[in-house]
């Protein structure tokens, strides 16, 4: 397993590794050992399936807030899509600072993302699927988003053709300026 720093303060990028042969390939794509080993000591309770049929679909960004917060293991299994970690640590250096990373079946990578980062992602490819691990199950009273073209974060978004395709909720996120974030 190949693990690599994003820049942000524990989003990291996960590789592991693939053993292919004529027939496909099999991957390991998590192991709490292996995962520990590396520092990665998370317990995963919950696994989450999201399913988008156009490309330029935007999920996110969302985030839950303490004491529910999730930390989230993510990777796709179908498709391609540019996903982003956004620091809304409000005590942190880098608060509203985000880094962006394509996430592809093809490249088998993963992203991890820890509490305190608002999280979202924009699909590249019709029939996309992501699955992802969190560390606290869906809490309604703590659910949180933020709106992901806002410009005071400043995400490039890679060219979404005739707009992106959003959710009511996402549609009417706050800026993160008026957003309730992590101390």
């Amino acid at each position: 397993m190949e693990i690599r720093e994003l820049g942000l303060g524990g989003v990291l990028e996960i590789v592991p590794k693939r053993f292919g042969d004529a027939r496909g390939f099999f991957s390991e794509t998590y192991n709490a050992k292996t995962f520990g080993e590396s520092g990665i000591d998370l317990l995963f309770i919950q696994d989450n399936h999201s399913y988008s049929a156009q490309p330029g679909v935007v999920r996110g960004l969302h985030y839950q807030l303490p004491p529910r917060a999730q930390d989230k293991l993510l990777r796709v299994v179908r498709g391609r899509i540019f996903d982003v970690a956004v620091d809304i640590r409000r005590g942190s250096p880098t608060f509203g600072k985000w880094v962006g990373l394509e996430i592809s079946a093809e490249k088998g990578n993963q992203i991890l993302i820890p509490k305190g980062f608002a999280h979202g992602f924009l699909t590249l490819e019709p029939d996309t699927e992501v699955i992802y691990k969190v560390t606290d199950t869906y809490s309604p009273e703590h659910d949180r988003s933020i709106r992901f073209d806002d410009a005071a974060i400043g995400i490039a978004w890679p060219g979404i053709e005739g707009g992106p395709q959003l959710s009511d909720k996402d549609a009417k996120a706050p800026l993160l300026a008026n957003a309730e974030v992590f101390p």
